[in-house]
């Protein structure tokens, strides 16, 4: 028996562990964060204001989408995902400093939750787009099961660290434990070695052979337009992500009004949907069936995960709900982020994979403001019968989608073939 991927390859290893300890900073101090709102610096208007602050960390990932997508394709995928590491930490670590001499505006939190969530913008697609360079074809989808297990992990640690840190050390603790990992990630990410793919905009040519006859980056609208049963796929899982990713903001809304919890409590249920985000991740390319058929039945037992909260106010029932829709969350993601490494070509695989998420990050800062605002105005119970409700238009529009197949369409002259590929049949090939 072969060892993990991560221990063969010792560059993957080493940027899987930095992307693991990124994503972790980054939730841990949206948890946080969220949690000092609910339970410390705001006292009316609760809702809304955890909901902007979560709207705050979505943003960049939608209006940068075209600049990730430049930067990621003309520049070397190491040197990003280093910068990107760095800048964050060094924007924590001037956080913690603040709050260690005074205690900082709600306003500096903000700005510092947009800056993080910036660099991550860079950090995530970069890394996706760079799998090709660190691991052989085929360990491509057990190197993607790996990387979306990284933001399951990330969830787990956010979930057991970001709001016992605020209850025990402030916001100034968690921005040193966020400035430490971020740090360490940079590390991590400049001691890994690339496969070189080609020249690039801050690395010499390694011939002077002429480049004329290389093909132009096409527009990122153009990637779309020539992809339409990816862009399909795309468009359900942002109606269904504009009800699914409100439970970040629900989760310390639903424990201080219904439970009457700590950070503790939030720590249990955020690490119900992390732990089952974990499994999900692991074990999605083993769920049968057709990627779209399999993704509408999860999502609709995600629905009805989210839903029974609003029903039962009781916390086993509730750890147990987040964790099923948690591994929903997971399975669904390994199937398709894998479906889509295979069918988009690799020319267009940095454009894309920024552009996807953005597309899918679009609903995030309206699902955040929204459920936040209403927050205000009922109860907490309610809201998760609004997520569930919510989420079965998406999963019947993606069970709809499963029973055609995507029809080939001519290339476009010197491209290859878009969207020809059939959709794969379980979850390896």
């Amino acid at each position: 028996m072969s060892a993990p991927l991560v221990l063969r390859n010792r560059a993957f290893g080493a940027v899987w562990l930095g992307q693991v300890l990124t994503q972790a900073a980054a939730r841990m101090f949206q948890v946080g964060v969220s949690w000092w709102i609910v339970a410390y610096a705001v006292h009316d208007a609760r809702g809304l204001a955890s909901g902007l602050f979560m709207a705050v960390c979505t943003l960049p990932a939608v209006a940068l989408a075209p600049v990730v997508a430049g930067a990621v394709g003309r520049f070397a995928h190491r040197s990003v995902l280093r910068t990107a590491a760095a800048l964050a930490g060094a924007a924590s670590a001037v956080l913690a400093l603040w709050a260690y001499l005074d205690g900082p505006p709600i306003a500096a939190v903000y700005a510092a939750g947009l800056a993080l969530a910036t660099c991550q913008a860079f950090f995530d697609p970069c890394l996706t787009t760079s799998v090709p360079e660190l691991v052989d074809d085929a360990d491509i989808e057990t190197a993607t099961g790996f990387e979306l297990s990284t933001q399951s992990l990330a969830g787990l640690g956010g979930a057991l660290l970001g709001a016992l840190t605020v209850d025990r050390a402030g916001v100034a603790g968690l921005a040193v434990g966020c400035a430490a990992a971020y740090l360490g990630a940079a590390l991590l990410v400049a001691s890994a070695r690339f496969r070189t793919t080609g020249p690039r905009a801050d690395e010499p040519a390694a011939t002077s052979a002429p480049t004329a006859t290389a093909a132009p980056r096409r527009t990122l609208r153009r990637i779309l337009a020539e992809l339409p049963y990816v862009r399909r796929i795309l468009i359900c899982f942002t109606a269904a992500n504009l009800f699914t990713t409100a439970v970040f903001v629900v989760i310390p809304l639903y424990t201080r009004s219904v439970l009457g919890g700590g950070g503790a409590t939030v720590a249990l249920l955020e690490a119900s949907l992390g732990t089952g985000a974990l499994i999900g991740a692991v074990t999605g390319a083993r769920v049968p069936g057709r990627p779209t058929v399999a993704g509408a039945w999860c999502l609709g037992l995600m629905a009805l995960a989210l839903a029974l909260p609003g029903l039962f106010a009781h916390r086993p029932v509730i750890a147990g709900c987040l964790a099923v829709a948690g591994w929903c969350a997971g399975a669904v993601s390994v199937r398709f982020v894998a479906l889509f490494q295979r069918l988009v070509p690799p020319a267009d695989k940095p454009g894309f994979f920024a552009v996807m998420q953005a597309v899918l990050g679009a609903s995030l800062p309206v699902a955040s403001l929204l459920f936040g605002f209403a927050g205000d105005l009922v109860s907490p119970r309610t809201l998760c019968l609004v997520q569930g409700i919510g989420l079965v238009p998406a999963a019947c529009a993606l069970a709809l989608l499963g029973s055609r197949s995507p029809a080939p369409e001519p290339p476009a002259a010197g491209d290859a073939a878009p969207d020809r590929t059939p959709e794969p049949v379980g979850g390896e090939r």
